[in-house]
C-alpha cells in the first residue's frame, strides 16, 4: 500500500468509505463553496461532490499528520493502453481518439484539489510525490487529465492561453479535438496576441504549472464548465518526456 511521509504530511491512498468521503467532501468545498457556487445551490452540512468515475478510480489523500486535517486529494485512473481512453473523464469532455494509438499504460489524475485554508508548497511536493511513485509502481507512460482555470470569463485568461498556444500545445499525433458543446478555441482566437509572461505565469494554476515544468502539453481549446464556473484544457505528459533534472527531483520527492 502506497504510503509516502514528508515533513508534517502523509500521502495515503483511500482504505474505506469513510476515506472516499472526506475527499468528495474536500471537493465539495473547494470546487463548490470556495468558488461562490455554493449560493446559488443550498449546500447541507457534510455535501460533497461525488460522480460515477469515483467507484473506479483510486483515491489518494494528502493529510497533515499531526492533526488528522486532509487538505489534499486527487484521483488516479490506471489504464492498459489508450485503447481504454473512452473509459477516462476527459473522453467525456474532448474527443480523444487519437490518443487511442498510445500503446502504452497511461494514468488520468483528476479531481485534484488542495483546502483552500492551506497554502504551505509542500502540499503540493508531497502530492508530486505520490503521483511520481505511482506512475513509476505501476509502469505508466503518459499522465493526463484536465487543469482547471477558476471562472468562466476567457478574458482574464488570455495571456495565460497565449502561452500555452506559443509554447505547449499538444503535438499534432495526440492532439484532443472539440466535444464539448461550448468551448473556447484559444489557439485560434489568440493567433496573434502577444502575451505578457509574468501575467499569464500568475494566471495559471499550479497544478498546470507544474505539468508545463515536466514538459507536459495541452489542448488548443478550453471547456467551458459552468456546473464548476471553471475553464479547463486537457493535459498531457508523457513520462519519457520529462526533463532528466525534474525526473531527479521528483524521484527524490517520491522516496
Amino acid at each position: 500500500m502506497l504510503t509516502l511521509r514528508k515533513g508534517r504530511y502523509r500521502a495515503r491512498f483511500a482504505e474505506t468509505a469513510a476515506d472516499v468521503r472526506a475527499a468528495q467532501r474536500l471537493r465539495h468545498l473547494s470546487f463548490v463553496e470556495n468558488r461562490g457556487l455554493a449560493a446559488d445551490r443550498p449546500t447541507a452540512a457534510g455535501a460533497i461532490d461525488a460522480d460515477a468515475f469515483d467507484a473506479i478510480c483510486r483515491h489518494m489523500l494528502v493529510e497533515d499528520e499531526a492533526s488528522g486535517t486532509l487538505v489534499c486529494c486527487f484521483r488516479l485512473l490506471p489504464l492498459s493502453n489508450g485503447t481504454e481512453i473512452g473509459r477516462s473523464y476527459s473522453a467525456q469532455h474532448y474527443n480523444l481518439a487519437a490518443l487511442a494509438a498510445f500503446d502504452g499504460p497511461m494514468v488520468e489524475l483528476g479531481r485534484f484539489c488542495i483546502h483552500p485554508d492551506w497554502r504551505d508548497p509542500d502540499i503540493l511536493r508531497v502530492a508530486w510525490g505520490a503521483m511520481t511513485r505511482f506512475v513509476d509502481e505501476t509502469g505508466a507512460e503518459m499522465l493526463f487529465g484536465c487543469s482547471s482555470f477558476q471562472g468562466t470569463e476567457a478574458t482574464a485568461y488570455h495571456d495565460a492561453f497565449a502561452v500555452l498556444k506559443d509554447a505547449h500545445l499538444a503535438p499534432k499525433r495526440w492532439l484532443p479535438r472539440v466535444k464539448a458543446p461550448d468551448v473556447f478555441r484559444f489557439a485560434r482566437a489568440l493567433r496573434l496576441f502577444r502575451p505578457d509572461a509574468k501575467r499569464a505565469m500568475l494566471a495559471m494554476p499550479p497544478l498546470l504549472r507544474t505539468y508545463l515544468l515536466m514538459g507536459g502539453w495541452v489542448s488548443d481549446h478550453a471547456v467551458v464548465d459552468r456546473d464548476l464556473n471553471t475553464l479547463h484544457v486537457f493535459t498531457g505528459l508523457e513520462i519519457r518526456a520529462i526533463p532528466p533534472a525534474r525526473a531527479r527531483l521528483l524521484r527524490l520527492a517520491a522516496g
